[in-house]
């Protein structure tokens, strides 16, 4: 039998601490973003696997876990879904299940047409990763006796548990920071109401800006998508007639686009305007933008959606509501102190 890898062997290679190596795997302060990838990458490559999933019994089931995401959010430009369903299959294969996809498009969401998966009868459960239409959702509840747990997004009205991202504290503390720099004339970049977590963190914003007595501005208010289908791909974000000196956006997503459009426009960034994401996602970034954001617990958030599915499946049909998963800020190379004139 193989000898198990340790700690001590991953910081051996990479010639840190184990403590060191122990923060990375857990996604703790302390470590650069650059070491925990690597730390990260080197734990996969020869097969750690963590004391908590070590101790899992012998005999424990094994589940089936589908997985449906709706198409709109496989874009390129929006691949953090992807990455969130990666970590999904990792944690359900540490606890000795797997996942399918179902990737549902636009026209099967719209008719409200019943997942294969659920026709196939060969899943335990089901994540839905990223909000899908109120319609299709109530669809899922009413085709199906399976365990349904949302991740990314909740719904209210409809019972059924979630794990989301700190969205509201999230952007409080983003926002804040822009104004600690001393900005005071912030904006915000998100489709209200096109998704639970874009209004959160528009709240989180206004909390900010209310507690630093800073006026709110409707004009200030930008969209950065499509509101009817919460697609990204195609929208052209319209910057307000009176410039702001600073950008919060509600993901990485519209902050590297909006810096884009910033830069054709004659704006430097942080030099002339300050701009924040969400997220902390490295998805295509041609120009390397060292951007300033908050960075999503994308593992913890998979981690705990399988734990508790899981729980659920074997037969503890406890309640959990909406597990709130918190993030860290990454200040990034985007923000530079308003001169006080």
């Amino acid at each position: 039998m193989a000898k198990a890898v340790k700690l001590a062997d991953i910081a051996q290679r990479l010639n840190v601490s184990t403590v060191t190596v122990s923060k990375a795997l857990s996604d703790q302060k302390g470590v650069s973003e650059e070491m925990r990838t690597r730390i990260k990458k080197l734990a996969d490559e020869l097969g750690y696997v963590s004391p908590s999933a070590a101790r899992l019994r012998p005999d424990e089931k094994s589940y089936n876990i589908g997985i449906i995401i709706a198409q709109r959010y496989l874009d390129q430009s929006q691949s953090f879904y992807w990455s969130m369903y990666q970590e999904v299959t990792t944690g359900a294969l540490a606890r000795r299940s797997f996942t399918m996809l179902e990737v549902v498009d636009e026209s099967d969401e719209e008719s409200c047409n019943v997942p294969k998966l659920i026709e196939s009868g060969r899943i335990n459960g089901i994540i839905v990763i990223g909000i899908m239409r109120r319609p299709y959702l109530e669809m899922l509840n009413a085709s199906t006796e399976l365990p349904i747990l949302y991740l990314d997004f909740y719904e209210s009205g409809i019972k059924c548990d979630s794990v989301v991202s700190d969205s509201y504290f999230g952007m409080y503390h983003m926002t804040n920071y822009l104004c600690k720099a001393g900005h005071k004339k912030i904006a915000y970049v998100g489709t209200l109401f096109s998704t639970n977590s874009i209004t959160d963190r528009y709240f989180g914003y206004c909390k900010a800006l209310m507690e630093n007595g800073i006026e709110l501005r409707k004009d200030y208010i930008i969209d950065d998508r499509f509101s009817d289908t919460g697609a990204m791909k195609g929208y052209t974000i319209r910057l307000p007639k009176d410039m702001p000196t600073a950008f919060a956006c509600n993901c990485d997503v519209a902050a590297i686009e909006l810096i884009s459009i910033l830069k054709k426009e004659g704006y430097r960034v942080p030099e002339d305007i300050s701009v924040v994401g969400f997220d902390n996602y490295a998805f295509f970034n041609s120009e390397n933008i060292e951007l300033s954001t908050y960075a999503v617990d994308v593992r913890g958030m998979a981690r705990l959606a399988v734990k508790n599915l899981l729980k659920k499946i074997s037969g503890d049909m406890t309640c959990k509501g909406t597990s709130v998963v918190e993030g860290r800020m990454i200040p990034g190379k985007t923000v530079r102190e308003q001169v006080k004139k």
